[in-house]
């Protein structure tokens, strides 16, 4: 915890203009305390309301997408399991862009609610998909891999029908993950998604730890299969669904965070699931760090950052297991 709270106070200390401590410190004081130090408004002002809640979504994101690649690479017992790999991302950000570009719903859908929607619609076509072939964990993988590309070309099918050139440039900034327009009503869905998907990995610790063994192991070992599923698949889906429709698609978070945090604490759930989401919170912060420096004057989109760093990651620990083995 202590950990986190030194990152979050990074993430609101460094940007494109650097604050000083002090100035950060009396910033909080004043918001929360309500006392009466003396600040420049324009600094009191990207403190509290820009890097603030950016950061505070940086971690919940990245705690939400960490705990979404532990449940599912728990149930599906492949390595390879992540929701970007297996199409909930995809489908979140076509629910998200469906909604805004298209006016699904006629006003009564939120971004939020469409991401949710369009999940929900991709990893059953997955899991259908899947199944009709052969319903291995390959196979899972596989039909993740075709449901993306159909929900990337749907959402960019969508983008190069209805919107303006303006529309399109912001979405697809968007969708390769933006924090630069979250505010603090983000903050308000993105968090307690986050908790609610750490309350429901803890809760059910012990049913991840008996799938490591098989669904039918974990039956005979007392679990409700169908329902312990049903649970986790829809907290992934929450989870992933409020991510996208905020921040945008992240990839390799949900890959990587989980490989490495295993590696450290072991195969148990009871420690893998905290340090995980402590781990993608730290490590989505760091990026969003990363992304305002590493071209002066401009933001990068943070699942570039991502992608950088998880990529050659993943690479280290396929070498690394392969050589295990």
């Amino acid at each position: 915890m202590l950990l986190l709270m030194m990152a979050i106070l990074l993430g609101v200390i460094i940007g494109e203009t650097p604050l000083p401590l002090d100035t950060v410190a009396a910033v909080f004081a004043n918001n929360l305390w309500n006392a009466s130090y003396p600040v420049e408004r324009i600094d009191a002002g990207i403190i509290w309301n820009y890097r603030l809640p950016r950061t505070l979504v940086a971690a919940a994101c990245g705690a939400g997408l960490a705990l979404s690649g532990v449940v599912l690479q728990a149930l599906i017992r492949n390595a390879l399991a992540d929701p970007y790999l297996l199409g909930v991302s995809a489908g979140a950000s076509t629910g998200a862009v469906a909604v805004t570009i298209l006016g699904v719903g006629g006003g009564a859908l939120g971004i939020s609610s469409g991401a949710f929607i369009g999940a929900i619609l991709a990893f059953s076509l997955v899991a259908a998909l899947a199944r009709a072939a052969g319903g291995g964990s390959a196979q899972l993988v596989l039909a993740g891999i075709a449901g993306s590309q159909l929900f990337n070309a749907l959402t960019s099918f969508f983008v190069a029908k209805s919107a303006n050139a303006e529309q399109a440039r912001g979405i697809m900034f968007w969708l390769l993950g933006n924090l630069s327009g979250v505010r603090w009503p983000d903050v308000s869905l993105a968090v307690p998604a986050a908790i609610f998907g750490l309350v429901v990995c803890l809760w059910y610790i012990r049913a991840m730890d008996a799938f490591a063994f098989g669904a039918r192991s974990a039956a005979a070992l007392g679990v409700h299969v169908r329902r312990v599923q049903l649970v986790l698949i829809g907290a992934v889906t929450l989870m992933t669904a409020t991510m996208v429709s905020l921040v945008g698609s992240i990839g390799f978070v949900g890959l990587v965070i989980p490989h490495v945090v295993r590696m450290l604490t072991g195969p148990r759930h009871a420690q893998l699931v905290p340090v995980a989401a402590l781990a993608g919170a730290v490590f989505l912060i760091a990026a969003d760090i990363a992304s305002r420096l590493l071209i002066p004057g401009q933001v990068v989109a943070i699942g570039v950052v991502t992608a950088l760093v998880g990529a050659p990651g993943f690479a280290v620990i396929l070498i690394r297991n392969r050589r295990r083995s």
